[in-house]
């Protein structure tokens, strides 16, 4: 079950960029704290609206009451329309008014109002007993006809009662007395040092006959938090959660990858090249440094076998040489009293020889390297035309002839010099080879030049169309060839970004070059 999840997560895994879950990361952090704070707003003012809720339906079953008692019984047959009343109150703009003072005018109720809360108290009563909801009647003027110590009071000059005897419905927010708010939790909990109070008209024939006012202190922050503990616990859960699919996130987008890669270039260093498949988790960046030590160690790891067969080989070419040196001095110092004049002569002449073949030998091992370590400028052009005429030139003669055929062709990203150099080598092989004549074509071919050398002498061997390019591989060593030539522009080109290759042909050699536009 989960290898099948994990396959699937890498089978749809998206390419991100490192910048984009560091972004994620650190921006989801950092709303963490403000998200907190906006949920225990928002909750806070939900519990608040809750509390308006019970106080609108509680206090429209006593306004119908109300009016029942106040009609003795008889039914009101006007008809009523659907109108659902929601909760007002926003604790972020809804002011909080001082407490409801505590002396204020008295006055006479009316009769009709008083009569019918002595028939509502025992309903108001038992309200109040089970909601804890302070419970108060008025009349038309606004006196209390029903409350607990404040009965005969006018509370017209209340904003909210003022509303409810104008005939409509209004819910304000109030401070609770100093001696309630007086707690510490009402600093972390702005409804604890706040009761809310709605009043009610009761409208019989389209006139205000009463007042149902009610009161009640919302439930704190706190208790609601524990009231809600398994639902806040889930959204806990959840957060929880989704912190360890970032960890996990940046884990395998960025820690596990670079782990992995660091043991790679431990390995690489030790000279064991094995580098890892590129997670398909890794970020962006991350997996185009995967591609570029994966490409980085492909090189050393070839630059090492390079240098290995480059040392054995030098080692096989000096040795001959050096051979044929020590044997002469050996000679010359044993038996050269015994010797003609002509024997000493071809002794000297045989270790010039070979000296002048390690002379040689050293020669081309530097162009080599100066051709392996060559960098060609970006702003580097070149006309190959120009420098393909310059080569025929300096070569042809009454016994070996050089063809250039030209298309219109662009500038290329090289210098004229290793344009010639490299025409020059190739030319100068097919000569030494036996041929008579070399053709040099130009065209262009999908956005680069490509050269055709070729020439009319004996070829090459398929079995060598590739080894030809190899250091020391020669088929003139007899005669001194280091085998180094064309090495040496294989070497030049890769350094312009360009490639040479042997193509196979009925009769004479045959060679592409390919250079890159400038």
């Amino acid at each position: 079950m989960i290898g099948a999840l994990k396959t699937f997560a890498k089978a749809h895994w998206p390419k991100l960029k490192l910048r984009s879950i560091l972004f994620g990361t650190l921006l989801f952090v950092a709303a963490l704290p403000g998200v907190a704070a906006l949920f225990l707003r928002v909750y806070e003012n939900t519990i608040v609206q809750q509390t308006e809720a019970e106080l609108i339906s509680q206090s429209v079953v006593l306004a119908s009451a109300y009016k029942s008692a106040w009609r003795n019984g008889v039914p009101d047959t006007s008809r009523r329309l659907l109108a659902p009343e929601i909760p007002t109150i926003d604790l972020r703009t809804m002011p909080v008014l001082p407490p409801r003072p505590a002396e204020t005018r008295r006055g006479l109720p009316d009769r009709h109002a008083a009569l019918v809360s002595c028939i509502l108290m025992p309903m108001a009563s038992d309200a109040a007993a089970v909601t804890l909801t302070a419970t108060r009647l008025l009349d038309a003027n606004g006196i209390v006809v029903l409350g607990r110590d404040d009965v005969m009071l006018n509370y017209d000059n209340l904003p909210e009662v003022r509303t409810a005897l104008a005939g409509s419905p209004r819910t304000v927010l109030r401070e609770r007395s100093r001696n309630e708010a007086r707690s510490w939790l009402a600093v972390f909990s702005r409804a604890y040092a706040i009761r809310v109070h709605h009043a009610r008209p009761v409208i019989d024939q389209g006139r205000v006959v009463g007042v149902v006012m009610l009161s009640r202190t919302p439930r704190g922050l706190f208790v609601g938090l524990y009231q809600d503990r398994g639902k806040i616990l889930l959204g806990i859960g959840l957060i929880f959660t989704t912190l360890l699919v970032l960890v996990a996130l940046l884990s395998r987008g960025i820690a596990r990858p670079i782990d992995a890669l660091a043991r790679a270039s431990e390995d690489v260093a030790r000279g064991r090249v094995d580098v890892p498949e590129t997670p398909v988790t890794a970020a962006v960046e991350i997996a185009q440094l995967y591609d570029n030590f994966r490409a980085m160690a492909d090189r050393i790891e070839r630059r090492s076998r390079y240098l290995k067969d480059f040392a054995a080989a030098v080692s096989h070419e000096f040795k001959t040489p050096l051979a044929g040196i020590r044997g002469a001095l050996e000679l010359l110092d044993e038996h050269g009293t015994a010797m003609s004049e002509e024997e000493r002569r071809r002794f000297i002449a045989n270790a010039s020889a070979d000296a002048d073949r390690l002379s040689r030998l050293v020669q081309r091992l530097l162009d080599l390297a100066r051709a392996d370590m060559a960098s060609i400028d970006a702003g580097a052009r070149a006309d190959i035309t120009a420098s393909a005429r310059r080569v025929a030139d300096s070569f042809r003669s009454d016994s070996f002839a050089v063809q250039v055929a030209a298309a219109d062709v662009p500038m290329a990203r090289i210098t004229p010099e290793v344009v010639e150099t490299l025409l020059e080598t190739l030319v100068e092989n097919s000569r030494q080879a036996g041929a008579f004549r070399v053709s040099i074509r130009i065209e262009p071919a999908d956005g680069d030049v490509i050269l055709w050398v070729t020439d009319d002498g004996p070829g090459i061997a398929v079995a060598d169309l590739e080894r030809i390019f190899e250091p020391f591989f020669t088929g003139r060593r007899e005669a001194g060839g280091a085998g180094l030539g064309l090495a040496i522009a294989r070497s030049l080109l890769a350094a312009t970004g360009g490639t040479i290759v042997a193509k196979e042909v009925p009769a004479g050699a045959c060679f592409r070059l390919r250079l890159p536009v400038a």
